[in-house]
Formats: structure tokens, sequence, C-alpha cells
């Protein structure tokens, strides 16, 4: 039985990490000795939360295992009892703050009434950025936490804990900042550089080490075959989504390329040899040409298009291409991800063609040949989907999570449970209210108070923990008062779906649409309100 209880627990560790980990059977051993320690803490022992954290496991790297291992001797030290460990490794910490992480950001953002101390390993394990530790500082703050680390004096607890924690913090933000000027100095170099010094390639191309041992590019003969066959595909007026399905049919390209992704790959200047970078104010996800100091483009390998074979690709791409709807911050499709396709269940977007001069917007999914015939008028379509979203929904009420400490409860709480230990103790044969009968009753009559108000304390409100609380309004105000955007996003947050059907109608050209509401069965749980600590950092 024990054996058996050792493996589960091994495989829990194993589990636990998102790349290679090994725990040997010395460490296991080790961590089973820890755990039985903490067994043997009070009840009321500070709850710990570890946080491990790795970009790179390499032999110059702290393993995850060693920085748990060493994160639990010292809550052993201290006295605390661990209950959880968050780890988040191949995650840079000058990339993806705490909050962002995979495991440590649901403990921050969904499980911060089961801990008290956040142990890490080294400031640099746990953040990089000095706006980030300073974030974290607020929190903690706020919600009564301590951040504590095995390597740095770090005590949220003391003024000249705070001190350090900011120093060393910025320290480690200046050695982020050098690390990322040397990674941009890199690049930039880079683009200058007829060698292929770093990065990958584009589509049609793949690298090799030449005679000197130098970097190159050469033509990838499979993505060779199948650019120039799209080439004369769209010559003869083939659509890319039909170019699409060939190829995989084919087994030239993945099964997960879509027509997107082969319309950037056939409109990218570097099929011509060219040295390229995104264009980042283009609105769409395209290449640019980069020039060299003599004004030219920069030749990097052989041309799998020459320039006047790839203008005339573009020219017959532009030709079958239509005058989609201008990208705007809110995207050009509301309810982007709710409406979805009956048949195929892929998103409904917002499309538009021209017939006779007379431009048309529709919504159609990705999958069904023709978009599924298309549902015609797209904001038809929003407005009876909000017409039934406010008959189910519209008069729930609009609750907000708040995050409620039961440090006055739990005072309450060891008061009543003092003063009843005491009357206890001293009505006892020999106590104190056992001399005289007046005196014993009147124990007695306290001793029941006491008791009765240690009865009316809910055990819960000594605790930490996530309360709902209502602000007064419905969903219906909520969402007049927000808008479209504000109930597109509270649907997609709560995972509510629409599905779209079409029947195609004799002699007409428009469907006609049907829809059907999901609503998940929890949906007045999701429909809580989590207020975002972090929202407003960058």
């Amino acid at each position: 039985m024990r054996r058996s209880r050792n493996n589960r627990r091994t495989a829990e560790h194993k589990q636990q990490y998102t790349v290679a980990a090994e725990w040997s059977a010395a460490d296991l051993a080790l961590l089973e000795e820890l755990k039985r320690a903490e067994d043997l803490l009070p009840a009321n022992a500070p709850r710990a939360l570890l946080s491990v954290r790795l970009s790179i496991l390499t032999e110059d790297t702290t393993s995850p295992v060693r920085q748990e291992l060493d994160l639990r001797f010292l809550a052993r030290e201290r006295g605390y009892r661990v209950v959880g460990v968050a780890s988040d490794l191949n995650v840079s910490a000058t990339k993806v703050p705490p909050w962002k992480r995979k495991q440590l950001g649901d403990w921050l953002n969904n499980r911060a009434p089961e801990f008290d101390i956040l142990l890490f390993w080294k400031l640099d394990r746990f953040v990089r950025r000095l706006s980030d530790l300073s974030t974290m500082i607020d929190w903690c703050l706020k919600y009564q936490k301590n951040l504590v680390s095995k390597h740095d004096s770090i005590d949220l607890t003391t003024t000249i804990g705070k001190i350090i924690v900011t120093l060393v913090g910025g320290m480690a933000e200046i050695e982020a900042a050098n690390t990322s000027t040397r990674v941009t100095s890199l690049w930039d170099y880079a683009k200058t550089q007829a060698d292929w010094l770093v990065g990958k390639p584009a589509y049609g191309y793949e690298t090799f080490e030449d005679e000197d041992g130098r970097v190159r590019l050469r033509i990838d003969r499979t993505a060779h075959r199948a650019l120039h066959w799209c080439r004369r595909a769209a010559l003869r007026g083939i659509s890319a989504r039909r170019m699409t399905i060939v190829l995989k049919r084919a087994g030239l390209v993945g099964d997960g390329l879509t027509t997107s992704t082969l319309l950037r790959r056939l409109r990218n200047p570097a099929l011509m040899g060219y040295r390229v970078e995104e264009d980042r104010k283009a609105g769409i996800r395209r290449s640019k040409l980069l020039l060299g100091q003599d004004g030219k483009p920069i030749r990097v390998a052989d041309p799998v298009f020459t320039e006047e074979e790839f203008n005339d690709l573009q020219a017959a791409l532009d030709r079958r291409s239509k005058n989609q709807p201008t990208r705007t911050p809110d995207g050009a499709t509301s309810f982007l991800g709710v409406l979805v396709c009956v048949d195929c269940g892929t998103n409904m977007t917002v499309h538009k063609t021209t017939t006779k001069g007379k431009e048309y917007s529709y919504l159609r999914c990705r999958q069904c040949p023709s978009g599924g015939r298309g549902a015609p008028n797209p904001e038809a379509i929003y407005q009876r989907l909000i017409d039934d979203v406010l008959t189910v929904l519209g008069d729930e009420p609009v609750q907000t999570r708040e995050y409620v400490k039961g440090d006055e409860a739990r005072k309450q709480l060891k008061r009543l449970e003092s003063s009843i230990s005491y009357y206890m103790r001293e009505l006892e044969p020999g106590g104190r209210f056992q001399k005289t009968r007046f005196t014993r009753e009147q124990a007695e009559a306290t001793l029941d108070k006491l008791i009765a108000e240690l009865e009316q304390i809910d055990p819960a409100s000594a605790e930490d923990r996530w309360v709902k609380v209502a602000n007064g309004k419905t969903f219906r105000q909520h969402w007049e008062e927000g808008g479209m955007q504000a109930m597109a996003e509270d649907l997609l947050r709560v995972g509510i779906k629409c599905e779209v059907a079409r029947t195609k109608i004799p002699r007409m050209r428009a469907p006609k649409i049907h829809m059907k509401l999901s609503i998940p069965k929890d949906v007045r749980d999701r429909l809580l309100i989590k207020e975002d600590d972090f929202a407003d950092r960058f």
C-alpha cells in the first residue's frame, strides 16, 4: 500500500512540470521526508505556495526539482505548510509577468485565499522587471501576502525588506535590459548581412552550412514545387482555398495549413531571395523588403520566383481578392467566437462582395462550401442574438467577486475559545468558581452565553475567501450601458455559443436563417464579474 502511494506521488510530481525534469530516487525520498515533517505542523501554520520558474533547462541552470526541494527546506525551517507548487517552465520572466503565467497566474487570480506566503528560489526566477516587482508588492500588500526568497533578503513584513526587494529588482531589470539590448543589436546586425545568422527562414527555404561552416539559405525542393504549382494555379484563376485543399491532398504541406497562411506565403517578397521584415503598419500580416546601405534589397538566397514571376503572381492574387471590411480594434465581426456554424462549428465572420456594382455584407463560416451559402444582413443576425440573450439572461443580477479577509472573525473565535476554555477549567472540581453556589451559577451562565456566541459564528467567515456581491443592476442594464461590445465580451467569457443554421429556399438567393442559443448549465457562476488586479499593467 505504501509503495502504491509513493508511486502516485512520483507520477504527480513528474506531471507537474512542462519540460523534462528528472526526480531521482534520492530526491523522492527527500521529498517524502519533508512531507512527513509538514504533517507535524499545527493546523494554523502559515501556508506557503512555491513558485518554480525556468526559461531553458540546461546543465548550467538550477533544475526545477532542485528549486522545489530547496524551497521545501526553507518552508520547514520557517514552519510553513506547503499548499501547492506553481511550476512555469520554458517561460521568460522578462516577457511573461507572474500573473500571466499558466500556473502561478491561476493561483494569483483565482486561488489567493489558499496561501499566505509566496516562496521563490531567487528574485530573477520570479521577476526581471522592476515594474512587475512593484505590481506584485502592491498585490501582496492588498491581499496581506508575503514574498520570501531562498537566496535574497526579502520580507514584505519589514520596511527594510521592501527597500531591499526594490533594489534587487532594479538590478534584475538592468540585467534583463542588457540582455534585451544585446539580442536587439544582434537582430539589427543580422538584417544587414547576406549570411543567415539567426532566425527561422521564410517558407520556401531551409538552412545549411557551406564549406566554410557558415550558415546559408537554400531552396527547399518540396516547397519550391508547391509554390510554383500555386503560381500556375493562380494564373488560371484558381482560388487560394482550392489550392490549400489540393496541396494537402498531395501531401506537399501539413494538414494545419489555412488559406490565410498560404496567401501570406505567396505574397512574401522573400520568395525572390531577399531579406524581409514584418510590416507592422499594414494592418494585416505582411512582410516588406529590407534595403541595404546601397538602397537595394539584400539578397540572401537564390530566388524561388524571379521578379517578373512574383509580380505576375501578385497580380493574379489581386484579381481574386475581395474588398473585405477594414480591420478595427474591436474586429470587423461582432460577437466573434459566439456565432458559429451549425454544420462545421467554425466561427461566422463578416465578408463583403460586390455584385453589379452593389456591395453586400454577409456572415460566412470557413469550412462549409461557399461559406454554407452565408447569412445575409449581419446586423439583423446580431439583433436576433441580442434579443434571445436578453430574454434568457437580461434579468440576472450583476454580481462581482470581492476578497474578504477573515481577520476579525479569527480574532473573535480565538477570544471566545480562550474564554470558554478558562471557564470550563475553573468550573472543574477545585476551580475558583466551585467555591460557592453563586459563583458556580454565574460562571455556568457566562459559559452558556460564550458557547452560544461561538455557535453563531460561521467557521467559513474566519477564512480569507471570495464572496459574491450584487451591485444592484441587471445584465440588461449592464449591457445597455456598455453596448454590443460589452455583451459580446461577456458571452465569450461565459462560453455561450449561438449556432447558425441555413436552409436554402428555392429560387431565392438568401437562405432562411435559424439560430440556436447554447448556454452552459453553470452560466450564473460564469457570469460572475471578477476584478482583474493586473488589468492596467503592461
